[in-house]
């Protein structure tokens, strides 16, 4: 152990390894000399990597909405290489529909992969950052955390919520010298929209102008996304070795003209009902 301590190298926990971003960030962190616990639900589709990157790959069957299991595997992975210098919280899934549409089992499974799960991954790192005086907590987001889409709204609120559960950790550890960002990427290139998506329990037609357009959308977006998963990849990277990283950062040109519209959008409303904004305040009495 003291010799994987000093040899220099950082330790990752990188979730959702098995495909898309996911796999693409453990090969990247990989090539750099770097060591990873990668967790997936599907061990079997990354098994090749463990074979090209012997002594630093560890590759660990895990699912996010079991929190005893979420710590037991990371306590093991600190007790064999030491430390814990990066945990990236990739895995997800999104539910596609109508809020009326879904099932509230369907609402409340989303909400444990993309809500509890970072949550409970969070708790269990933290007592080693703390402990380490160092860390860094990178959360993979959403577009539809910038704005959301019709269809998209349990999906967009529970990505949204653990980036401001993030916010608030942030400024809660930032003493300890730990890290905390959130990336918001574009759409990727990756199979999320075919292994990744539940659709709603039923279908209302009344929707279908707009949930159901929205997918229809993503149906022929499927295989077209603009964004490459090797370079985010990258940025990945670049923003664990920034010395003052930000706590969101914004991925490809359609969500960057995304949050700007999105910033646009929010400051003319603000000013549109300032008025009625400073009017709720106690009037100052003169004098």
């Amino acid at each position: 152990m003291d010799e994987q301590r000093l040899d220099g190298s950082r330790v990752w926990f990188i979730t959702g390894a098995s495909g898309g971003l996911g796999r693409s960030l453990v090969e990247r962190v990989l090539k750099e000399g770097e060591r990873v616990v990668a967790t997936t639900r599907r061990p079997a589709d990354i098994a090749d990597l463990g074979a090209r990157f012997h002594g630093r790959l560890r590759v660990v069957e895990l699912d996010i909405t079991q929190p005893d299991r979420i710590r037991a595997v990371l306590d093991e992975s600190v007790a064999e290489w030491g430390r814990l210098d990066v945990v990236v919280s990739n895995a997800g899934c999104a539910l596609l529909g109508g809020l009326e549409e879904c099932s509230r089992e369907q609402i409340q499974r989303n909400i444990a992969v993309n809500l509890m799960g970072p949550i409970d991954l969070i708790l269990a790192a933290l007592p080693t950052f703390r402990a380490q005086r160092s860390g860094h907590l990178i959360l993979v987001g959403a577009a539809a955390t910038i704005s959301n889409y019709p269809g998209f709204s349990v999906y967009g609120g529970s990505k949204a919520a653990i980036e401001f559960v993030a916010e608030s950790i942030r400024a809660e550890v930032s003493a300890f010298g730990v890290r905390v960002s959130v990336v918001q990427p574009g759409p990727i290139r990756t199979p999320f929209i075919k292994t990744s998506i539940e659709a709603a329990a039923s279908t209302i037609p009344d929707y279908e102008s707009t949930s159901g357009r929205f997918r229809t959308l993503l149906g022929r977006m499927d295989g077209r996304q603009p964004g490459d998963p090797a370079r985010v990849a990258d940025a990945i990277l670049a923003l664990s070795r920034a010395d003052n990283p930000p706590f969101r950062l914004v991925l490809g040109r359609y969500a960057l003209e995304k949050a700007r519209k999105a910033l646009v959008a929010r400051a003319g409303e603000l000013d549109a009902w300032e008025a009625t904004s400073l009017s709720v305040d106690f009037v100052r009495q003169a004098g």
